[in-house]
């Protein structure tokens, strides 16, 4: 058997470094989420839309015991006898109250022991020989997924009623942007998606070729300003802009204006981690449902960008006809990059982070808000699913839609250029934007 070279070694160490950052990153997030509130709050369920926060903090700790400690490392079950009380699709979100949960003592001493022996696992795991320790894919994995409920959890903290209890410094103040308003995608082919990101999911996967037309894309996310024109204009209550299922939901649920924001007379309020304040205009629109998105877009006399658009726009480089991992390379995301990572608690203004634009020149396709797009969530071509099908494939088809680039709320490691998300049409809660499109002629 041949002994590794120095720079296996060192890749192998770098990996072993990066998975054990990520995940102290996450436990780090999930903490700081948990403990800002006392027993009731964690055990209580603040919408019907999600769990009580201690429910994921187990399930945290569950998922990271069957993937780092059973599947990888091939130990024996810590306590399961809790194995079905944290399965997700064993037991919807408006279920979980009446479970016998975890108290979160007890929950918190379950997630730090799988923790620490997660750890030792990481320290002593050879990266190859399966798909799962492959670049260290589990663990890579495992902080996604704690990532994934901490953006969770946080949506839970806006649903909450109450006194503020989080606290982030707001982005750096910015001149207003002032460029075009929107950009020219040249038509033809570019790579979709990814077979080389090795943290990739299996939805991201494999890397194949796209023929989109030209069309044109806004530079920015579209802004709270923007959004108070459409409702001025009667936008909610004018049907020509609404599909079907859109307008029966608007109608049915008395919507008229996006989720946390009220009227106080001439302005309009939102309510935002337990403060009230003034809708700041400048700000992408936040916490809009995929119908109040396609219907904005409609009024506006534009359309949703399909998903393969908005990841052309993101990712294509027309001066090497490649597809880089960011919209500003291949670098990792720095802070000058994007909002991202709960750094703050509110999307930047519109136009911000110019060092993050594609080299197409448009801004804040990562960070800041989740961005609907027209297209339904469905496999690319070739895709294989891995390691569990609950992941990506029992969602896919029309009734969920994919939303791109992340939000304020998102990590960096849950969060690339090829990363995709899905929703139901009728969310709200998510931190979710959007910015719109329209077809070009050949040029």
């Amino acid at each position: 058997m041949t002994a590794p070279d120095a720079t296996e070694i060192h890749d192998t160490e770098a990996l072993r470094e990066r998975a054990l950052a990520t995940l102290v990153t996450a436990r780090d997030r999930t903490t700081l989420l948990t403990d800002c509130v006392d027993g009731p709050d964690l055990t209580a369920q603040h919408s019907p839309l999600m769990s009580p926060l201690v429910w994921d903090l187990a399930h945290i700790g569950s998922q990271e015991e069957q993937w780092l400690l059973r599947a990888v490392a091939g130990q024996e079950a810590i306590r399961p006898e809790i194995d079905s009380l944290y399965d997700a699709f064993e037991h919807p979100r408006a279920e979980r109250p009446r479970l016998p949960l975890l108290p979160p003592e007890e929950a918190r001493r379950y997630a730090a022991e799988v923790r620490g022996r997660a750890l030792d696992v990481l320290e002593r795991t050879a990266f190859g020989g399966s798909r799962l320790t492959e670049a260290g894919f589990a663990f890579g994995m495992i902080a996604q997924h704690e990532q994934q409920h901490d953006e969770t959890m946080l949506i839970t903290h806006q649903l909450r009623r109450g006194p503020r209890v989080l606290t982030a410094p707001d982005p750096d103040p910015v001149p207003l942007f002032t460029g075009p308003a929107e950009v020219l995608v040249p038509g033809g082919p570019f790579t979709m998606g990814t077979s080389t990101e090795p943290w990739a999911l299996d939805n991201e996967r494999p890397a194949h070729r796209r023929e989109v037309a030209p069309f044109f894309i806004d530079t920015a996310p579209v802004t709270n300003a923007a959004y108070q024109a459409f409702i001025a204009d009667g936008g909610y209550t004018d049907r020509r802009w609404w599909t079907a299922e859109g307008w029966d939901h608007v109608r049915r649920n008395g919507l008229g204006a996006p989720l946390f924001w009220r009227r106080d007379g001439e302005r309009w309020l939102r309510r935002r981690f337990g403060v009230t304040e003034a809708v700041p205009p400048h700000e992408p629109v936040l916490h809009v449902c995929w119908y109040e998105a396609d219907a904005y877009a409609r009024w506006a006399g534009r359309r949703l960008p399909t998903e393969a658009e908005w990841e052309k726009a993101a990712r294509y480089d027309p001066a090497t006809g490649g597809s880089t991992r960011y919209p500003w390379g291949d670098a990792e995301p720095g802070p000058e990059h994007a909002n991202l990572g709960q750094r703050h608690l509110r999307p930047a203004p519109a136009g911000s982070y110019p060092a993050g634009e594609s080299p197409l020149g448009v801004r804040q396709l990562i960070g800041d808000v989740w961005e609907w797009t027209a297209s339904d969530f469905l496999p690319y071509p070739g895709f294989r699913a891995f390691p569990y099908k609950e992941y990506s494939e029992v969602f896919f088809g029309p009734g969920h839609k994919v939303l791109r680039g992340g939000s304020f709320a998102v990590d960096a490691v849950a969060c690339r250029g090829t990363f995709r998300n899905w929703d139901l049409p009728i969310r709200r809660q998510i931190f979710s934007g959007f910015r719109t499109a329209r077809s070009a002629e050949a040029v």
